[in-house]
């Protein structure tokens, strides 16, 4: 097993519209998750053009690390952090996304959370937009399928790229862009939600639509990468894409070729375009079998050319499996509810499927395609925690599965990946992204926030907070799985 390097960045990730709360406060804006009622991992979530009463919001409070984040930064210095991955919420600098100046409460929120982690030496990596538009550019323009939103992107960016200069080095332009491929994705990142009201994965299909924001999201990212770089020399833009592997389920060759035609396009495609510049080849068969067209301005070749990024960043939690005969097999649950069991694996309480190797195969596959230094940003596992009697909470499932995976990384890096970094999701117990859920825990700390509204906001520390604490303070050298509470 390869060594860590000095330096590596320790760390977790949060995202604003998943823990902030205090959705209306301090003059922020509506957004897209504002109108998100919660859901369970068998009943989706919708979306409510208007809010209903008697309906539970959760991002309304979510976790309030709007009021308690320096109780929560101190917790995450006391495990060692040396980086935290969160996001800055849209809605607070540009309530609408469309004002001519910026909300300086927000701003100066910001400015507390950055300073509150440079106290601790924690290293903020900011995402510029994490699944959180302005409701009201969803509404007006559709969402990404407007390109309108692009210089509504940019004046955000500009204006948190001047404020933030001297407290964030390492910034992330989209999150999981890539998602916006699939149904779900088009709520979640893409915001394409006019005239749509219901069950989040219920959204019509539009593969038309989805790949025309997609592009805008392209040409949006690549302008204030390249803003970046002439303005800020000292800054570090990355890229986000949500990682699937993807297996043959069978040695028949047309699984093979399956295999390799979802990959392009469902893992591949958005970074290739921020990492290389331009749109790959086998692009244009995806268009023209599908029957799409992507209406593209004359300069945006040289915009996509121009804002490369620095380094590449990505989400694991899972691998499937895919067949060419599909009617044969049983498919799998989870977040991506595509593919066939595997059944070399075992699965989480929501069906995703936990593959540790999964994801040294992945570090490689990255590394070598695109030879620019790699950070694992999310993976984590959400799961059902039980609190004892004596306050305790007992999770080595968490830390089973952390563990396995970080062994992986550790293979990684002695295969020559060059990993910047590692920030596990959720640290703190968050509202889950796909379901509205707070049942689905993916943290070191307790949140004592439940489903149905109630609960105290109180933190607590379960049994992998201080395992962790150990993995940061031996570099990733102690992986072992007994823990001390000392």
């Amino acid at each position: 097993m390869g060594r860590f390097p000095d330096g590596f960045l320790w760390g977790g990730a949060i995202s604003a519209n998943q823990i902030e709360g205090a959705w209306d406060v301090d003059g922020k804006g509506v957004s897209v998750p504002d109108v998100c009622t919660a859901g369970s991992h068998k009943v989706d979530k919708r979306i409510t053009p208007t809010l209903e009463p008697d309906t539970f919001y959760p991002s309304h409070e979510a976790c309030d690390f709007y009021h308690r984040y320096r109780e929560d930064i101190a917790m995450l210095a006391e495990m060692g952090f040396k980086a935290l991955r969160l996001s800055i919420a849209w809605t607070r600098v540009f309530p609408t996304g469309e004002e001519a100046e910026p909300n300086e409460l927000g701003l100066a929120f910001y400015d507390r959370v950055f300073d509150c982690c440079r106290e601790h030496g924690i290293e903020s990596i900011v995402t510029l937009s994490h699944y959180e538009m302005p409701y009201a550019l969803a509404s007006k323009y559709n969402g990404w399928a407007g390109r309108e939103l692009i210089a509504c992107f940019e004046r955000f960016c500009a204006c948190v790229f001047e404020r933030y200069r001297g407290k964030v080095r390492y910034w992330l332009t989209l999150n999981e862009m890539n998602t916006g491929i699939g149904r779900g994705g088009a709520v979640l990142n893409l915001s394409t939600v006019r005239g749509y009201e219901g069950p989040i994965n219920g959204l019509p299909d539009n593969p038309a639509e989805r790949f025309q924001a997609l592009h805008h999201m392209l040409v949006a990212a690549a302008r204030v990468t390249a803003l970046a770089h002439e303005r800020y020399p000292e800054y570090r833009i990355g890229c986000m894409s949500s990682f699937a592997l993807m297996y043959p389920y069978t040695c028949d060759p047309d699984d093979a070729v399956l295999v390799q035609q979802r990959m392009h396009v469902a893992n591949w495609f958005c970074s290739d375009v921020q990492v290389r510049g331009y749109y790959p080849s086998y692009m244009r068969r995806h268009f023209a079998e599908k029957g799409i067209e992507v209406a593209m301005e004359p300069d945006d070749a040289e915009t996509l050319a121009r804002g490369t990024v620095d380094f590449v960043t990505f989400s694991y939690y899972m691998s499937v499996c895919l067949s060419a005969h599909p009617e044969k097999l049983e498919t799998t649950g989870g977040n991506f509810a595509f593919g066939a069991k595997n059944p070399y694996l075992k699965t989480s309480d929501w069906g995703w499927q936990v593959d540790p190797v999964g994801l040294r195969w992945s570090l490689n596959a990255i590394w070598d395609r695109y030879q620019k230094p790699v950070m694992l940003v999310e993976n984590g596992l959400g799961a059902y925690d039980t609190v004892e009697e004596d306050g305790s909470i007992h999770d080595p499932y968490r830390i089973e599965y952390l563990r396995q995976h970080i062994e992986q990384m550790a293979e990684a890096v002695a295969d020559g990946v060059d990993l910047m970094g590692y920030t596990s999701w959720g640290p703190i117990d968050l509202v889950s992204a796909s379901t509205g859920e707070f049942a689905k825990r993916y943290g070191f700390i307790y949140v004592d926030r439940h489903d149905d509204g109630t609960g105290t906001f109180e933190r607590s520390r379960k049994d992998s907070f201080y395992w962790y604490q150990r993995v940061i303070e031996t570099n990733g050298e102690d992986l072992g799985g007994e823990v001390s509470h000392a």
